[in-house]
């Protein structure tokens, strides 16, 4: 039986059994692999080895709900499994549309299971690493950042009475607080008085740990990667607000923090390349006339489940 057939129906299923699944038992020690968890009507048997394969081969949403309730799991699996050795007798695999579907589905699972061995077999030696991480080491600089934060709205006022600044007032505040900051005012004192950051200004203005490749506005990161250690920047402007950030601390992480990081990346990079060359070598020759002529799809019903338990 193939697992691909064993989705359709389970998920058709899946919102049934989660209606009545009782929770999880406790973990005990798992059973030997070829111990019989059931047996069919036909004197078939499935194993404890055959049921975790089946199991692991579904999306996670799906294996959560078999193993919530596992009885259901096996008495769906047995209906499919009847429902299919019926069809196989019938030979309705070589019927439209059961033939094309098993061919598709086929050739989906063959496709995953190409690309997975490409994927593990991709080589990538300790020296390649070394190397990529000398040529971008300013891609794992990292700077420590504290900000302070004064927001704007084109609303009049907020709920309660408090009024909102608008965007040019926002703006001489901070370039206010600026100036005092640059002139000797305590920059952590200022973050505490004047910051609406509460995250951040609870933390004395933490911003964290800033890395080139992390997701942030690119003003925000040619700000911060701008700075010195110790400097404070120029108003930064967002949709909502300003920032002033100042880096508190410039580091280089060091290539055992991010050897893991560099060996998944560039084996991507291999995998990239070779799907690459792959697609090339395609050569599909594609007839448009016959193509846009090419009809709607008649919708399929609905696959059939196994009824309720009264």
């Amino acid at each position: 039986m193939k697992p691909f057939a064993l989705l359709s129906l389970y998920l058709a299923g899946a919102a049934l059994w989660a209606q009545t699944a009782p929770a999880q038992p406790a973990r005990r020690a798992e059973p030997e692999p070829d111990t019989v968890v059931a047996t069919f009507d036909d004197g078939g048997k499935l194993t404890y080895a055959e049921l975790k394969t089946f199991i692991n081969v579904l999306p996670a949403q799906m294996q959560q709900l078999a193993m919530r309730d596992r009885k259901a799991f096996i008495t769906q699996f047995a209906l499919m499994r009847k429902l299919a050795q019926m069809a196989e007798k019938n030979k309705l695999y070589e019927e439209s549309p059961a033939k094309e579907m098993l061919q598709f589905n086929r050739m989906q699972v063959l496709t995953n299971a190409q690309i997975n061995d490409t994927i593990n077999k991709i080589a990538v030696p300790p020296a390649d690493v070394q190397k990529q991480y000398e040529a971008n080491k300013g891609r794992y600089t990292q700077v420590r950042v504290k900000a302070l934060y004064i927001s704007f709205s084109p609303a009049a006022a907020a709920p309660g009475g408090k009024k909102y600044m608008t965007e040019p007032e926002a703006r001489a505040k901070i370039e206010q607080l600026l100036k005092e900051i640059r002139g000797g005012a305590d920059f952590v004192k200022m973050i505490k008085q004047h910051s609406e950051d509460q995250a951040s200004a609870a933390k004395d203005g933490d911003f964290g740990n800033i890395r080139r490749g992390d997701n942030l506005p690119d003003a925000v990161r040619n700000a911060i990667f701008a700075l010195k250690q110790g400097e404070v920047s120029e108003p930064v402007r967002q949709p909502n607000g300003f920032y002033l950030f100042r880096a508190e601390q410039i580091t280089e992480q060091p290539l055992a923090q991010v050897r893991d990081e560099i060996f998944n990346e560039l084996k991507q990079n291999h995998f990239r390349a070779w799907m690459e060359e792959t697609q090339r070598s395609l050569n599909v020759q594609i007839d448009s006339a016959v193509l846009n002529q090419l009809a709607p799809a008649t919708p399929m019903g609905p696959v059939p489940t196994a009824p309720a338990k009264k």
